[in-house]
Formats: C-alpha cells, structure tokens, sequence
C-alpha cells in the first residue's frame, strides 16, 4: 500500500476549491444573468470559504469523536 503525499493532499485540496468555485460562479452567473455578479459572487466564496475550511479541520482536530484507542 502507498502513502499519501502532503503535496497531493495540497493538489487535491486546491483543485477541488477551484472546482467549487466553478461550480458556485455558474450557479450565481445562471441565476443573475451576470458573468461580472458570478465571477463576484464565485471570488467571495472562494476567499470565505477557505477559511471555513481552515477552522473547520482546526475544531475536528481538537475532536476524539470516531477515533479508536489504539493502545488498548
């Protein structure tokens, strides 16, 4: 069995924000009409959004829910 680089934890990570963004800047730009609103509205998401992320993994890192005792 492999292991999992940092560096393609960072590609994946990166690659699936840019996705999401995507995603989020077609929904906004079908919704309004507006390439200038979803390039807006897919910016902001992008910045606020990776900082939820951030704080996200910081609070699950303080959590002991769903791990196991190892040794026990």
């Amino acid at each position: 069995m492999s292991k999992s680089q940092h560096r393609r934890s960072v590609v994946k990570a990166i690659t699936w924000r840019i996705t999401g963004t995507l995603d989020t800047f077609l929904i906004a730009w079908i919704i309004t009409g507006s390439p200038t609103i979803g390039a807006a509205i897919g910016g902001i998401e992008a910045f606020t959004k990776t900082f939820l992320y951030y704080f996200h993994e910081r609070i699950w890192e303080k959590s002991k829910f769903g791990l196991h005792d190892t040794d026990k």
